[in-house]
């Protein structure tokens, strides 16, 4: 049985002028994620999103690469959420953002903005193999590749928030 792969690229940004990239975009989405005690060497969570409607996520990820995971990932109701909103991780911060879905030449760039950091934001792509070759949207800055820096993972965010200064 095949298992459903992520394989993605990850950049630290500067962070792009909302009222600019908003246009630009094929969808703008408030999201919430928490994440969840899990068994060693998976990470769970939960998400809430908020776009043209509200939607939630069970998700469960087991690491390969640092640039590849298992994902296994589901559409649930709300009150499945809140139950599993039970299982939160105790050293665990909900992360909050606002992602940008920008479409560029054949690729969907989510570009996400949090609510800590002033000047830099995260811009990951989703890729069909690790070494597939695309280009970056020019009217993005990237500032450094992060695909392999475990701080930027959206798990370690909920733990640590590294300040802007120990990233640029």
């Amino acid at each position: 049985m095949n298992q459903p792969l992520e394989i993605e690229r990850k950049y630290l940004i500067l962070r792009p002028d909302e009222e600019q990239l908003r246009p630009l975009c094929s969808a703008v989405y408030e999201m919430e994620q928490t994440y969840l005690e899990s068994r060693e060497g998976v990470t769970a969570r939960v998400r809430r999103r908020v776009g043209e409607r509200e939607e939630f996520f069970h998700t469960e990820k087991e690491r390969c690469t640092d640039r590849t995971c298992v994902e296994r990932e589901r559409l649930i109701d709300r009150a499945e959420y809140e139950r599993l909103l039970q299982q939160k991780a105790a050293d665990a911060l909900t992360v909050c953002k606002r992602r940008y879905c920008l479409p560029y030449d054949g690729f969907t760039f989510e570009i996400d903005i949090y609510p800590f950091w002033d000047s830099i934001a995260v811009m990951e792509v989703e890729l069909e193999r690790e070494e597939q070759a695309f280009n970056l949207p020019p009217q993005i800055t990237v500032v450094r590749e992060v695909t392999d820096d475990r701080r930027m993972k959206n798990a370690a965010l909920a733990r640590h928030i590294p300040k802007e200064s120990e990233l640029l």
